[in-house]
């Protein structure tokens, strides 16, 4: 088992249980006791868990997401491919609002090769895009990064989105479907969101297809906002076509 899957499997074995020991998850994973050791210690500096001696326990409530460190290298080639589709939708000249999450951060790192202006709403996507070869301008704008996350947020973020007029937001999301629309976890991130979604002329989400029929706390926008989809082969056939009927092009890669 792949080290990511792994991690990805030790914390939701915590998280349903409550608490488990490293012999138990050592039996679930098939990994010895001291990788297990190793692993809880990874999880708990990334907030996913509390370490004890002898094992560990949950400290993520039902609603909240995993955190980034961990979600980052989750399904990174899907993300990839996702990321390359969607660059290919930009064209050269264009200005695009780039939002924060795992997927909109693999949007980033493909277009530091393009002459495009970007202004990316986390600061992992800022550290990516300075180290642009030159083509590209980028645009940093104001707010006050999500602990843990690095998603920008509050007014100086909402002043920043306000003040232009891009030709692409690029969307991620918590949960996508055709009934409840765009959904987030976090209201500030919501909250950004539209704010990015009301800025642009075209928008574009995407997200694994595991994503797709989910729905988190937080509204963003219906479906009907979006002028696009791009998400991975898995998704469901319901869902996507329950999308499309809503006028939203799904790209699925």
């Amino acid at each position: 088992m792949a080290n990511t899957d792994r991690l990805r499997q030790i914390t939701d074995a915590v998280r349903e249980a409550g608490s488990l020991g490293v012999a138990e998850l050592a039996a679930l994973t098939g990994a010895s006791e001291m990788t297990i050791r190793r692993d809880l210690e990874t999880l708990a500096g990334q907030g996913a868990l509390e370490r004890y001696r002898g094992g560990a326990r949950n400290l993520l409530l039902r609603g909240e997401e995993l955190p980034f460190a961990l979600r980052a290298q989750e399904g990174l080639e899907v993300k990839q491919r996702i990321a390359a589709e969607v660059v290919g939708l930009i064209a050269d000249g264009e200005s695009v609002v780039v939002d924060s999450g795992t997927t909109c951060l693999e949007v980033a790192r493909v277009l530091r090769e393009r002459r495009v202006t970007v202004m990316p709403l986390s600061l992992q996507a800022v550290n990516s895009l300075a180290e642009s070869p030159g083509q590209l301008t980028l645009l940093i704008p104001g707010g006050r990064p999500r602990p843990g996350e690095g998603a920008l947020t509050g007014p100086l973020t909402r002043a920043s989105l306000a003040a232009l007029r891009f030709d692409t937001a690029v969307i991620g999301c918590c949960g996508l479907n055709a009934e409840h629309g765009l959904t987030a976890y976090d209201l500030e991130d919501a909250d950004i969101k539209r704010a990015a979604i009301a800025s642009a002329r075209r928008v574009i989400a995407v997200t694994e297809a595991g994503k797709l029929h989910r729905t988190a706390l937080a509204f963003v926008a219906p479906v009907t906002s979006l002028h696009a989809l791009v998400t991975d082969t898995s998704a469901p056939d319901d869902e996507v076509a329950a999308i499309t009927a809503a006028g939203v092009t799904v790209r699925k890669v």
